[in-house]
């Protein structure tokens, strides 16, 4: 059978459960969605601990073939959905630990993790995982919020300090990492230093609205290279009017067409993990965050496949060169 199945195949209501009814196992996975469910990192509105189910269940509606890019992504992945990682609710370290597990366990067999969070906690666990596999790798972060911030009550680990702590366990390539989209308003005037010092470099949205897409893409390319990344997107980069669905809105950020847009320029890069968080379905009754939250996951395949598409290409120029 040939995976996904499409809503003209079956019905968009009859679901397996899995992202577009993808199965749990395949021969010669290339690709895996993994959910995250852990939420209680939160500062504000909980909830994203139902987002892998509601993303799933938004994803039913897309169809398998990407127009712009030219690919089945999920055919040529061989992609696979593993389902949720079996997360502590109460307890961060212990759910840490089962999340880079199952990350881990994926990058060392070769296959490209897409996770779906909770709450953006959750990522210190992801690139815990890729630097164990990679080694310190590059980072791409699509947020409203730089998320460094150091403690939030005295608690040194939540929702808005992974990229702090990321720094402090020498997880990241500081240099190579992009905070883009940064906006809204801060508690002090030099909040955004927080990021800077730690060799970060941040875009905010009025940049990247006034310079352009391209001209930032470019920018992060010549910077980032070949070296492994790990993107990080959380779906309060999108302005509330496209995405109401989570925990901290932030107005002013760019559209859903915009969104899109951005995501399909980043060919090129050497992608070794993904994830997607801060949906929140309890305050998404329409299901469009959810809907932008599957269709960004499926464009975040499609670059996998043109990835692969290019590593092939690649492996064959050299075998022929060898036999010259």
């Amino acid at each position: 059978m040939k995976y996904p199945l499409s809503p003209d195949v079956k019905p968009e209501f009859c679901t397996t459960g899995s992202f577009m009814r993808l199965p749990s196992t395949r021969e010669n996975a290339k690709l895996a969605v993994v959910g995250m469910p852990f939420d209680t990192a939160a500062s504000f509105r909980v909830g994203a601990r139902f987002a892998p189910q509601a993303v799933r269940q938004a994803s039913m509606t897309l169809f398998p073939y990407h127009p712009i890019h030219k690919v089945f992504p999920f055919d040529e992945c061989n992609a696979i959905d593993i389902g949720d990682v079996s997360v502590i609710p109460h307890n961060i370290h212990r759910s840490y630990e089962l999340i880079e597990k199952a990350m881990s366990d994926l990058m060392k067999n070769g296959i490209i993790p897409i996770g779906i969070g909770g709450d953006h906690s959750v990522t210190l666990a992801n690139l815990r995982a890729a630097a164990k596999i990679h080694g310190p790798v590059a980072l791409l972060h699509f947020d409203s919020h730089t998320d460094t911030w150091d403690t939030y009550y005295e608690e040194k680990y939540w929702h808005g300090s992974p990229f702090i702590r990321a720094y402090e366990e020498g997880l990241l390539q500081t240099d190579k990492v992009f905070q883009i989209g940064i906006r809204g308003t801060l508690n002090h005037p030099g909040d955004l230093d927080s990021s800077t010092e730690l060799g970060y470099n941040v875009i905010t949205t009025p940049e990247l609205k006034k310079r352009g897409i391209e001209d930032v893409v470019k920018e992060v390319k010549k910077t980032i290279g070949d070296t492994p990344c790990f993107l990080t997107f959380d779906i309060d980069f999108v302005d509330p009017s496209c995405a109401p669905g989570t925990g901290t809105l932030e107005v002013g950020g760019l559209n859903s067409f915009e969104t899109l847009e951005m995501i399909r320029s980043l060919q090129g890069f050497n992608f070794i993990g993904f994830d997607l968080v801060e949906v929140l379905p309890p305050y998404d009754p329409t299901q469009i965050t959810s809907l932008l939250a599957a269709t960004i996951i499926h464009d975040f395949a499609s670059l996998v496949a043109l990835q692969l598409k290019e590593e092939e290409e690649q492996e064959k120029e050299n075998s022929a060169e060898k036999s010259l």
